[in-house]
């Protein structure tokens, strides 16, 4: 409506100014004139700044129709990652089983995970990774779950062991993506939870960590109706921070995470203090964005990318049609028709670590795709990457997990977020082997309230399990600021 009456005002106010000749009288009314058109200016301004909020809505994931009476059991129930004798039997005797082909001679990763390396990982899993002393590891946090929209939501929370005298803990949750899980933040939680003793900070900036399981991931539920996408997960989780009793709180995610956690920025703004990102997907594709991928390789200043921009984009931007490509099969799999090759995973466990490892490997960083080794024991053990996959092994949800590529791409993934876009305050950490880079130009279409936006010197897709020290540098530089305002 702005764009009609404003015009309809400066031609009424125009006239009026006119039909008076210029005498003290009139030199007077000019100015009542001007704070008139300023008044209307202001609240046009205000109708069209108006923040947008995302529908939160509700939904129901359990077996069957949503029961009509009774209400959903809300208690947050202790929980503990177990594992027997008969499975790892079982896992050991597929293991043995197992059938290779053999790789091209002079083939690395360019073909996708190297079957001379992946025999080699398979006999660490087979006779020296031990599940039962991981399992441990994977315990040494309180784990939870708690009923919501008709599914078992699985999360860990950590508090502090230590809060300084007059210091308020701030509320962190964190999401992972895929091929990850809740143990990528494993080693980011105790440089959260005790900063300073970590040398992060003299505890002016402390978080309680609570990392939940996307529903289909891990030791959370899959849903059991279709449609369950980032806008449902955000809406779970942040009926999970209410129900542990949280109003305000800071949200952070990578990958799908940073689907989840923009999602849930946007529909309660009031309850996210902040949001952080190590990936920032590119939004819709437009004709402006393809010129100035193109013109930018010669004149980046021109189409407002940065040196830094110019750098993470080029020459890998020049020939991406065919690194996409080459980087982007498994999603078109996973995007059209899951179940197919996820049935395959979930019956192989050696087919299941390759899909996911190789994930690893050049989602990290490009180059090791010319590694035989796929670069994976440079930045990991094998006893971190083999717990990842055993994550998806005993739960048996690589399905579920790959259904959510599906269920998100069912519909532009982009339009949400494009149109409402994202006004909490913002923080950006980029890291340079991230898969895709997102020039800050672009990223301030859309997050209008960015608070800092940093080049990482370092690290690649995977930035809590890489490099949990700088990622968390990172959070608490932007809270301490967010805090500050």
């Amino acid at each position: 409506m702005w764009h009609q009456i404003l015009p309809n005002a400066w031609e009424n106010i125009l006239s009026q100014i006119r039909s008076f000749e210029y005498s003290q009288k009139n030199a007077v009314l000019l100015p009542v004139a001007a704070l008139g058109v300023g008044g209307i200016l202001l609240c046009c301004l205000r109708s069209r700044h108006k923040v947008k909020t995302l529908e939160m809505g509700d939904g129901w994931w359990g077996s069957g129709e949503r029961p009509l009476k009774g209400k959903e059991d809300e208690s947050i129930r202790p929980f503990k990652i177990e594992t027997s004798d008969r499975e790892i039997e079982d896992l050991h005797r597929r293991l043995e089983q197992a059938r290779y082909a053999e790789p091209l001679e002079g083939a690395a990763f360019d073909y996708g995970f190297n079957s001379n390396y992946l025999q080699r990982v398979v006999a660490y899993w087979r006779n020296e990774f031990d599940w039962h002393k991981q399992v441990e590891v994977l315990n040494k946090y309180p784990h939870f779950r708690t009923t919501i929209e008709g599914i078992d939501i699985h999360f860990i929370h950590v508090k502090p062991s230590y809060v300084p005298h007059g210091r308020a803990v701030q509320p962190l949750l964190m999401v992972h993506g895929w091929p990850g899980s809740f143990y990528e933040f494993y080693k980011i939680i105790p440089l959260l939870t005790e900063p300073a003793r970590y040398g992060l900070n003299d505890g002016d900036v402390v978080f309680e960590v609570i990392c939940p399981s996307i529903p289909g991931y891990g030791f959370s539920e899959a849903p059991h109706q279709k449609g369950f996408d980032t806008i449902a997960t955000a809406r779970i989780f942040h009926k999970l921070m209410n129900r542990l009793g949280f109003k305000q709180y800071y949200v952070q995610g990578g990958d799908w995470g940073s689907r989840v956690t923009t999602n849930m920025s946007q529909m309660l703004p009031q309850s996210v203090k902040g949001l952080h990102l190590n990936l920032v997907f590119r939004g819709s594709p437009s004709l402006r964005k393809i010129l100035a991928v193109m013109i930018g390789a010669y004149v980046p200043w021109l189409v407002g990318f940065t040196r830094e921009d110019a750098q993470l984009m080029y020459p890998f931007m020049q020939k991406s049609i065919y690194t996409i490509l080459q980087e982007s099969g498994y999603l078109h799999i996973q995007a059209t028709k899951p179940d197919t090759a996820g049935c395959g995973l979930n019956d192989s466990p050696v087919g299941l670590a390759a899909y996911i490892l190789e994930k690893f490997s050049t989602w990290t960083d490009k180059s090791f795709l010319h590694k035989t080794d796929g670069g994976l024991e440079s930045k990991y053990t094998l006893d971190e990457l083999l717990t990842n996959v055993m994550i998806y092994w005993v739960t048996g949800s690589i399905v579920s997990s790959m259904r959510y590529y599906k269920e998100n791409f069912s519909k532009d993934p982009t339009l949400a977020v494009d149109r409402i876009g994202v006004h909490v305050p913002t923080g950006i950490a980029a890291f340079p082997h991230e898969i895709l880079h997102t020039p800050r130009v672009w990223v301030k279409e859309v997050f209008s309230n960015i608070v800092t936006f940093s080049y990482m010197p370092r690290g690649g897709h995977f930035a809590a399990f890489e490099e949990p020290r700088l990622l968390a540098e990172h959070i608490i530089q932007f809270v301490r600021k967010v805090e500050k305002l």
